[in-house]
């Protein structure tokens, strides 16, 4: 990527610092960062004290948190992809219903789509952000996307050699802040090298849209396709895929008909068929539930969601979690 490319991105230089020791102040000052208003403080055997230090730009900063005492509470979804780890102490996530221990110096990416709750104690931690647009910008550059939007598994642990990677470029951040400041080249260079090694640390999943899509007289059609992979967990309706894609609900509806042979609702619903599919072929079998994973992806009807599961694949959902 050109030094152009990043510069012509308005950016802000970002320094703080937050300190205590009082619970109340900590669930105000670190709950007011990360848009926790229900988050719960207490002292522990060595009483209570935090400090957390911010720096970096506002596309890239590098942060630490330190707490003596105890907190926990929900997480709600944010316009950055935030990278995590413990130098010490302990933290659990829960990520609709998949429980995650954090281990000592293994990086985790943690949710942006979609609301968490962690509970801490004692820890020395170490974070990354980054802001989502500038993410999404050096992805374009490396990474054949097209207009599609990354997705990640939270769930997915990076290999050693990922994380290696990663010390490397958060060594490069460092002593860039450290020798020239977040306005210098050193700086922006190394901002985007760890964006790139954090890309290929969580590799996102890339939707395969087909190839007709690509064709001028269906750019209309591919929005809403678009549309709907990056919201499939959601409640999409015909109206909006709509107005999305600049076309009446009728034409919607006529466009999905003649390219895919559905309604825009069934390719919909096979889609977040194909996520489930994606999830259960991950996930632990002794420790993964079918029906969490069914019920996040929409499917409400348990039923229903495993005869149109094994209607697709070929198999029950069961069967491909046992694999």
């Amino acid at each position: 990527m050109s030094e152009a490319f990043l510069e012509d991105q308005p950016v802000e230089a970002v320094r703080f610092e937050l300190a205590g020791d009082e619970p109340a102040a900590a669930v105000r000052d670190l709950g007011g960062v990360y848009g926790g208003d229900a988050w719960v403080a207490r002292g522990g055997e060595r009483g209570f004290s935090y400090r957390y230090t911010v720096v970096g730009d506002s596309e890239v900063s590098v942060r630490r948190s330190q707490l003596t005492g105890a907190i926990r509470g929900p997480m709600v979804p944010s316009d950055e992809y935030v990278v995590g780890w413990l130098t010490e102490g302990r933290t659990e996530l829960d990520l609709a219903g998949d429980a995650v221990e954090m281990r000592p110096d293994v990086p985790v990416l943690y949710p942006t789509d979609k609301t968490y709750t962690f509970a801490a104690s004692d820890y020395d931690q170490r974070l990354v952000h980054f802001d989502r647009a500038f993410v999404e910008r050096v992805a374009a550059q490396h990474l054949d996307l097209g207009d599609r939007p990354l997705r990640f598994d939270h769930l997915a642990e990076p290999v050693p050699e990922a994380v290696r990677s990663w010390r490397v470029a958060i060594t490069g951040l460092t002593r860039a802040l450290r020798a020239a400041g977040p306005d210098s080249d050193a700086w922006r260079t190394a901002k985007e090298s760890a964006a790139r090694v954090f890309l290929e640390m969580f590799p996102p999943h890339l939707d395969r849209l087909p190839a007709v899509l690509g064709l001028p007289k269906n750019a209309r059609l591919r929005a809403a396709v678009e549309h709907i992979h990056a919201h499939a967990a959601e409640d999409v309706t015909v109206a909006e895929l709509s107005a999305v894609a600049g076309l009446s609900v009728r034409s919607v509806q006529e466009s999905f008909r003649r390219v895919f042979d559905v309604s825009p609702l069934t390719y919909l619903r096979q889609v977040r068929l194909d996520r489930v599919h994606e999830e259960l072929l991950a996930l632990d079998p002794q420790v993964g539930a079918v029906g969490d994973v069914a019920r996040r992806w929409g499917f409400a009807h348990l039923g229903r969601f495993s005869a149109s599961y094994a209607e697709r694949f070929g198999e029950y959902p069961k069967q491909t979690l046992r694999r």
